[in-house]
This record gives C-alpha cells, structure tokens and sequence, in this order.
C-alpha cells in the first residue's frame, strides 16, 4: 500500500488563508521507500481540499472532510440539540470546542461566512464564524458539498429546545422579546436579515429573560443604513416565519393549548416598534425643561443602550428644543459590570449584578468607592457562590446566570420565611431544590445514539 502524504502545501495566513490537500503522492514508486501497512491507516483526502480562515485551527485537518456530512461518525460529533435548517448541519469536537459544520454551496458559505465577520466587527449579536471548506471531494471521486464553520455559542439552545412538557406562554413571551431585541440591535447597524425566524437564532439564559443571537446570515446584506421598507420586511417575514414555526409546535403538541400562533407572532411587531420608536424617536421639550435631556439619557441606558452624542435644535421660534439622541449600541450594563469587576456577562444578568453590587455596597461597606466595593463584592458574593456548586453541577448554567437566580433564591425563601435567610443556606437550598434538576446546558451528551437528534427536556 502506497504511503501518502496529507499535508502536500501550505500558504501562510495573514488576515485570510488557505490551505490545500492536493492530490496524494506515490512515494514508493523508483523504490524510494518500502512499501508498507499502517496499522489503522486514515484514509487520504483525494482533493485539493481548502480551507480558508482568519486564524486557522490545525486540528480542522483532522475532521472527516473527505465523508458527507450526514455520514460523520459519532466519534467526531458532539451530541446537542440542533434546530430546524434547511441545510445539514453537525456539531464536531474540535479540540475543547465544540464547532457547527454546515454543508451549502461555496457561494453561500463564503457570503456568510464574511457577513458574520463583518457583523462580530460591530459587535452585533451572532455566532463566530471559523472557516470556509471547499473541495471537499470523497474517496471514489465524488464531489461534495463544501462547509461553512461556525464555533458553537456556549449554553446557547435552539428553540425547540427551551420546553419541558410543553412551551409555556410566559417562556414563548420572553423569545419573541428578545427576537425583538436582536432585530433593532442588527437593523442599528445596517444589517437586512431576509429569514427572520426562530429557527434561525439562537437563545441564552439571561437572567429572567433570553438574549437571542442570530445563527443564520446567508440572505443577509449589510447598508449604510436601512430604510423604513426593509426594516417592515423584515418585520414582515418575521411575522409569518414564526407563526409557522408554532403552528408546527402546537401541531406536535409542544405548545400550550391557549396560545394563538398568529397573534402570538404579531407581539414581535409591538415589541419592536415599540423599541424602535424609544431608540430613534424625536422629542420636543421647552427651553426650561432640560431635565429631560437627562430623563431620557436614563431611560435609553435603561433599555441597555448607551447613547454617544445628542443633537440639540432650537425651534424657529427659540421656545422649544428638539432632542435627537444617537445611540450607539445595547450593552451599557454589561460594559459598566467588565470595568468594575471584569465579568463578561449578558445584559440583563449585568443589571441584576450592578443592583445587587449597589445594595451590598450600601449594607456592607457605604464608605467603599464604586470600584472597591465592586471588587469586595466579587471576593463575597460571586466567588462565595460560583465556589460552593458542586463540581459535576458546574456546567448546568452559566457563572452569572446561577449567582443570579441564587439572588432570586435568597430574596424568594427569605420572604416566605420573614427573615433574611444566610447566603450558604441560600446556595445549599438552590443547589438541591433548583439546580440539580436543570438540564446542563454547557456540556456535551456522549450517546453516540442520540447525536444531537433529539432534544432534551429543560426547566423554564
């Protein structure tokens, strides 16, 4: 048997890079090498196989490309719940990762592939993407479909997956919200989707709500700005994919009894007119009434958006002012939480932690500074929490969202007793009445049966 070598050129990678497989090479021919037989040979890549990537991960070469995707062994996958897609998608090992490969047309995998880079450069809302497979060819010659690589996003779930028995009205509310959130936040920045659905997003735990991060970007286009008319298409498509989307749940009957597919659908529209309107909205307000300025500052951070610079226009009359606030992006909680402690969390989570830093300040330490007592507080709340889950429960929630909901858990046992319940009692009660019974939302099954095929059963 002829010995081949895999790895027959490589060109260096600056910003992109591509590296090929070419065709095998004899090397015992003109005896230049005694032939002989690998124990377990791996079987060669016949095509000039490339991959094109920003920072390319060697152990991509390792995958099975050379195999169509649906054919992958389970030794190579990593058994999470996938959602509904058009296209065959996988989630593979690679190294402590875990990435989602996608078989689609070179086209396709290329164009989305820089959206999303395109999207991560302005901090949007969205997976990372890796890298770019073509010339995927199989052992007999056959060509295959090239792959777009994605690193899958950590304690993320596809929808179908946040159910226990059934979807509940109140979980379904928070969904659509935050799909609602995640469509101002990319039309903020240009961004036309095409395929707004839930199918394509995915949602992590954020505090009492979801954050929801786009999956899917192969019909996207970015512009300078949107007009009114893209973004109500948008809403459009939106509205009508995820009324599909529930009457295939409630067809299954994964969905609560009173919920109504369509109306449910239509809260998508209220929720993000609503938004829209608060983040890009004109107000007018008398000369003496200045305070508002500062009114709708708070507001708009309230909302989770910083504001970069405000437009001040007298009216032709001088009485009245109009206020034009330009926002730059959601995240002002989470950026105030990473420069007082340095934790990179969700938005939602980064509020409830700042409220409970200001209560702990106020009740422990009132003659601390902000920052001093932002780091007191990490050394006496959060690591006191984070370090008292047990080690084979550590991978059930995310660190923020468990010191949140321990938070929760205090103030909720607390109040049914009629004190103050101490901090280690709270952890103990919420690690065996609450935590224990989540579904871990971090780690990878390894049934190769079930093969990220079904999806498991989950605590709202």
């Amino acid at each position: 048997m002829a010995r081949h070598n895999p790895i027959a050129g490589r060109n260096p990678i600056s910003g992109h890079g591509a590296f090929w497989l070419n065709e095998p090479t004899d090397y015992t021919q003109h005896g230049k090498l005694p032939r002989e037989t690998p124990a377990a040979p791996r079987p060669a890549v016949p095509g000039p196989l490339s991959i094109t990537a920003a920072t390319l991960d060697p152990e991509l070469l390792d995958l099975p490309w050379h195999v169509a995707l649906e054919d992958w062994q389970a030794r190579n996958l990593a058994a999470l719940p996938r959602g509904l897609s058009r296209h065959i998608v996988r989630f593979a090992r690679l190294g402590n990762t875990v990435i989602a490969v996608k078989e689609t047309t070179e086209h396709v995998a290329r164009h989305e592939y820089h959206m999303l880079r395109k999207l991560r450069r302005l901090d949007a809302p969205c997976v990372e993407p890796l890298a770019v497979v073509t010339g995927r060819t199989a052992a007999d010659g056959t060509p295959l479909a090239p792959a777009l690589v994605t690193r899958h996003l950590k304690y993320s779930l596809p929808y179908r997956a946040l159910f226990s028995q059934k979807l509940r009205r109140e979980t379904l509310t928070r969904l659509i919200d935050a799909q609602a959130l995640l469509l101002v936040r990319l039309h903020l920045v240009g961004f036309y989707w095409g395929d707004v659905s839930l199918s394509n997003t995915l949602f992590r735990r954020d505090a009492e709500a979801f954050a929801a991060y786009l999956v899917d970007a192969e019909t996207g286009e970015l512009y300078p700005e949107l007009s009114a008319g893209q973004r109500e298409y948008d809403l459009e498509i939106a509205q009508v994919n995820i009324a599909g989307e529930l009457m295939d749940l409630m067809e299954a009957g994964l969905i609560e009894d009173a919920v109504d597919p369509v109306a449910t659908s239509e809260q998508i529209l209220d929720a993000y007119r609503g938004l829209w309107a608060e983040l890009t909205r004109q107000d007018k307000l008398d000369v003496g009434e200045r305070w508002r300025i500062d009114e709708r500052i708070r507001r708009l951070n309230g909302l989770g958006f910083d504001v970069e610079e405000i437009s001040l226009l007298a009216t032709p009359d001088g009485t009245q002012l109009v206020l034009q606030p330009k926002v730059v992006d959601a995240g002002h909680h989470q950026r105030r939480l990473l420069r007082l402690t340095g934790l990179d969390v969700e938005e939602r989570q980064a509020r409830r932690l700042l409220n409970d830093i200001d209560a702990f300040r106020a009740r422990r330490h009132p003659e601390a500074d902000e920052d001093l007592a932002a780091a007191l507080w990490v050394e006496e709340i959060f690591q006191r929490i984070t370090r008292a889950i047990p080690k084979d429960l550590q991978g059930k929630l995310e660190p923020a969202q468990i010191v949140h909901e321990v938070l929760e858990h205090r103030w909720y046992i607390s109040e049914r007793r009629g004190a103050n319940v101490p901090l280690a009692e709270t952890v103990a009660s919420y690690v065996e009445n609450v935590l224990r019974h989540r579904r871990d939302e971090a780690a990878i099954m390894l049934d190769p049966p079930a093969a990220g095929l079904t999806d498991p059963p989950d605590r709202d």
